[in-house]
Parts: structure tokens; sequence; C-alpha cells
């Protein structure tokens, strides 16, 4: 039986849509009939909530996972049987893992051990890692085959690319052999801006064909949809963000090949 694959999805800029792609884009794979967990690695919860839970919803939380070692099956939760997408919520709590993990033997592997019984059950893991580059995210680089980085189409797009990408080789190097980047993704694309085209521009010609060549434009069902506790896919299917996310989710499964 093969093991499903696991992507973090990472970058350390906050506002750039990482939480979104990680709950859209697991979404419309769902949607493709893959079997997808989504584990949410970010403290503020916003993956969770975005599927519809929330604090108190749930009784065990990737926090206890880290700290009190209990089975990532016991957290695994199914927030919307039609959506096809299991979730490892997260809140608040898990900011203190950091802390707590600093003391462990071999504590960037953590996370990899976790993952380790369940990846049969999955065609594909997505981790939403928070935006900072502590032992959280290094434990997503670790416990992951690829990294998709979603960056914002403005001016300081590049900025702290350059500390990511060598982040990135650092784990490579030293803890995960096999990592490598799935892709950039270009988000909160604005067809009316000129700016806009001067960024795909200078990262396209950085990154060349590592640049998914689906885009995501801005959109209001995009903004709305977590307020609703749906992805865009349950929340809007026809709207213009939910297509762009269907149409990465079909790029995506191509490169799979």
């Amino acid at each position: 039986m093969s093991i499903g694959k696991v992507i973090a999805i990472a970058n350390q800029k906050g506002g750039v849509g990482k939480t979104t792609s990680a709950v859209s884009l697991s979404a419309a794979l769902a949607r493709k009939k893959k079997k997808v967990l989504l584990v949410d690695s970010d403290p503020q919860g916003n993956a969770s909530s975005g599927v519809g839970i929330h604090q108190g919803d749930y009784t065990h939380q990737l926090y206890h996972c880290y700290t009190r070692k209990i089975p990532l099956q016991d957290a695994l939760l199914i927030p919307n049987k039609k959506a096809r997408l299991s979730l490892v919520p997260s809140g608040i709590d898990l900011a203190a893992a950091e802390m707590e993990l600093f003391p462990v033997k071999n504590r960037e592997y953590v996370l990899k051990k976790m993952l380790a019984p369940i990846r049969e059950d999955f065609d594909f893991i997505i981790i939403d890692c928070p935006p900072s580059l502590g032992l959280l995210t290094i434990n997503s680089l670790t416990a992951s085959d690829s990294v998709l980085i979603p960056m914002q189409c403005e001016y300081f797009a590049m900025e702290g690319l350059a500390q990511l990408i060598k982040t990135i080789r650092s784990v490579k190097k030293s803890l995960n052999k096999n990592l490598f980047i799935e892709g950039l993704l270009l988000t909160m694309f604005d067809k009316r801006n000129r700016l806009t085209f001067q960024v795909e521009k200078e990262i396209k010609k950085h990154f060349k064909d590592q640049v998914f060549k689906t885009v995501i434009p801005r959109n209001v069902r995009l903004s709305e949809c977590p307020s609703h506790g749906q992805s865009v896919i349950e929340y809007d299917v026809k709207s213009t963000g939910a297509q762009a996310y269907i149409k990465l989710a079909n790029e995506f499964m191509r490169r799979q090949k």
C-alpha cells in the first residue's frame, strides 16, 4: 500500500494566503475523491476554524499530541462528511509546544513520528505551518515530502523568501534529505494592477518551472468563507476563488505523475 504524500504549506511572512491555500487545496483535492488530512500546525487555529472547528469543539488538538504523547489518531476530526476532509485541529495552546519541545531529544522529528502510523490512510496530508521559522515549522518541514510556498503579488513578495529557502535547504541537508519545493503559488493576483505582473515576472525569472501556472486572484468569496466555517469550495464553488483552487488541484495532481 502506498503512503500518503505530506506537503507543508509554509511562508514566514503573514497575510500571503497560506491558510486559505492549505484549506482550499485540501478541499479541492477531497472534491476529487482523494483522502486528505489537513494538519493545523498554526497556534492561531485559522485552518481549524476555516473548516468549522473552534476551540471547545474538540477534546484533543495537535498540542496534546506533541506534549502528552497522544496518538495523532485520537485528535482526528471529520468536520464535514460531505467535504470528505479530515482535520487535526489546533488552538492557542500550541504556541507553548515550542518551549515544551526544546529539551526533547530529536525534537525536530516528533511530528514525523506522529504521522507515520496514519500515512497509509490518506492520499495527501497537508500541514498549515505557522508564519514563523520556529520549531513547529521545522517539525513540519522534517515530516514533509515537499513544501508549497504561497506568495502575495506585491512589492515585498521576495522579502523573507531567501530566509525561507535557506531554512528549507538547511532542513534538507541535516534533517530530511528528500525534501523539495513543490512549487511557488502566486496569491492575491490583481489583473488591474501593473505591479502584479511585474512581481510575477520577477518570481518566474528566479524560480522558472517551480512557479505554479495557476494563480489565485483577489476574490471576495475567499475573504468571506472562513467566517462561515467553510472552505471556498463548499461556500461558493462557482466563485473565481474556488475555481482557481480547483484548477490548482488539477495542476498539482498532474505534477504527481
